[in-house]
């Protein structure tokens, strides 16, 4: 199943659905649930009886949201592809992931605005495989990690690269500025994916292709970062993992190409779809 959250143009009440063919079967009168996210609660039960109905909405009448509208958790995993810890001073092996975090609000749905703030002309793209978990667990096992991802979705871990700087080993205030990043379109179910491995990612912007890479080049495969993330504290349905990004960001060409207004910035693995979105500038009130 291909699951998202979305709004009619009329109304602005958040629903979810299912995608079917070009249209959008709505699951919430049909199940009783009020989100996707209290749909991940329940195990998805019994929505895979819904899939081949005649849809209640087209796609392309739609506004799609983020597909878990508020995760309580977001975990990201940094430099984790083939030939990232290259691109940094220090090269060394290391022997557990790089962790941060980011909040909702810094990310924006499939076709919605990444905003360059007034702050910093670097607003930088990452494209990335992010896995939606969909059974509570605390300490995972490697062998059960799979079992506790409902499914995959999209994401842009959009960077204010200079705010990145400010402070030695500390990036939060440059991964969270408000609608900087974006996840989307929709989450694909594990049941209809193969192994992980076997997915390659690709970003572009305009249309060049600036990431490529295959999900076998990680170090930390995705079942290893549930097993790892949930030996700290216990992963909940909704929860999301931006699981790195592959080499070619704009802040490691040389001269560093920022995205400006204008640019649309797309990132796709064909097994699940693409996130597109275009870039713009934050426009704010002066006092």
């Amino acid at each position: 199943m291909r699951l998202l959250s979305f709004r009619v143009r009329s109304d602005p009440t958040p629903r979810f659905g299912l995608v079917e063919g070009a249209g959008i079967v709505e699951l919430g009168p049909r199940t009783g649930f009020g989100s996707l996210q209290d749909a991940l609660r329940s195990g998805l039960n019994g929505l895979t009886g819904f899939a081949g109905l005649e849809p209640d909405h087209e796609l392309d009448d739609v506004v799609l949201e983020r597909p878990v509208l508020r995760p309580a958790k977001i975990f990201c995993i940094g430099v984790n592809y083939g030939g990232r810890n290259l691109e940094y001073d220090d090269p060394s092996e290391r022997s557990y992931p790089s962790v941060f975090v980011r909040f909702p609000d810094s990310l924006v749905a499939d076709g919605q605005a990444l905003l360059r703030p007034p702050e910093s002309e670097q607003l930088d793209y990452e494209g990335e495989i992010v896995a939606v978990i969909g059974t509570a667990g605390r300490r995972i096992p490697v062998d059960r990690a799979r079992a506790h991802i409902a499914g995959l979705t999209l994401g842009n871990e959009g960077t204010i690269r200079d705010w990145v700087r400010h402070a030695k080993f500390n990036v939060t205030q440059g991964k969270n500025w408000e609608s900087s990043g974006s996840i989307g379109p929709w989450i694909v179910t594990v049941d209809e994916l193969g192994d992980f491995d076997d997915l390659s990612l690709e970003t572009r912007v305009n249309g060049e292709v600036r990431q490529h890479d295959a999900v076998r080049s990680m170090k930390y495969p995705i079942e290893y970062q549930v097993h790892y993330l949930s030996t700290f504290c216990t992963l909940e349905p909704g929860d999301l993992i931006f699981t790195g990004t592959p080499t070619g960001a704009g802040a490691r060409l040389e001269p560093p190409v920022w995205l400006q207004p204008g640019d649309i910035v797309e990132v796709e693995v064909s097994e699940i779809g693409v996130l597109r979105n275009p870039v713009a500038d934050e426009q704010t009130s002066r006092p």
